[in-house]
């Protein structure tokens, strides 16, 4: 009997730790695709493939041709196009799919929270609250804040951003977990007095959120994209793992 295929549509914490839980099951071959947006992605359980499918159609051919029996979307909760593309190549192809996506991050009494649809309007909003912004939004959406010319703005990413961006902007490579220490030293050593993130939700990067409360400093928080129509979402691992019939 051939082993239980399923593909995990990755780049996220969630993702890693679902490829992991799933390879300790005998009889399930598990395949993470990446999109190779990130030079050096974490270690991953099982085989990983690189690259994108082609759209739907493209990815609904390689379903078909590598025998997949769920696709689970573990991708970032601004990959709307992906997570459109994995919900109709499911349909197409005809296997279930299931939706991972960790729960979003909600403002406290004592937060600041500007929240926003889109990077642009971010952008329009920011020369109101303050001059040294940042950015933590990243590397691929810095264009919407290239005009700001008369702005700071630090920007931290885990790969360098490319042009076009804001004149006057300070890069920070790194990767998360940060700690609340950590970032509090961030903000107050770069003089931040406005920070910027997408509702992306997870524990690896929240405390940028504490340390700008503690601060006393506005957020502007860009809003996620709905889930494509009549899709809804598992939250966690555990989640992924009831649905498939398994356990951790």
């Amino acid at each position: 009997m051939s082993p239980r295929h399923i593909l995990i549509l990755g780049g996220t914490t969630e993702a890693r730790e679902l490829a992991a839980a799933l390879t300790a099951h005998p009889g399930v071959r598990v395949t993470t695709s990446l999109a190779g947006r990130v030079s050096r992605p974490g270690a991953v359980a099982g085989d990983v493939r690189i690259g994108g499918f082609g759209g739907a159609q493209g990815l609904a051919d390689w379903l078909r041709a590598e025998q997949v029996d769920t696709v689970v979307d573990a991708t970032h909760p601004f990959a709307e196009s992906i997570t459109a593309n994995a919900v109709r190549a499911a349909a197409a192809s005809r296997v279930p799919a299931v939706v991972l996506r960790r729960p979003g991050w909600r403002p406290g009494p004592e937060d600041r929270w500007h929240e926003v649809a889109s990077l642009d309007e971010a952008a329009a909003l920011l020369p109101s609250l303050a001059h040294r912004v940042f950015l933590t939004t990243g590397r691929l959406g810095l264009a919407a804040f290239a005009h700001l010319t008369d702005l700071h703005f630090v920007v931290r990413s885990v790969d360098p951003p490319e042009p076009p961006m804001p004149p006057h902007t300070e890069v920070l490579l790194a990767r998360g977990p940060f700690t609340v220490d950590d970032e509090t030293a961030l903000l107050r050593d770069h003089r931040i007095d406005v920070l910027v993130t997408k509702a992306s939700g997870g524990e690896a990067t929240s405390a940028k959120l504490t340390a700008a409360r503690q601060l006393a400093l506005p957020v502007v928080v860009v809003r996620r994209p709905p889930l494509p129509a009549g899709v809804s979402a598992v939250p966690d691992v555990a989640g992924v793992l009831e649905r498939l019939g398994l356990t951790l």
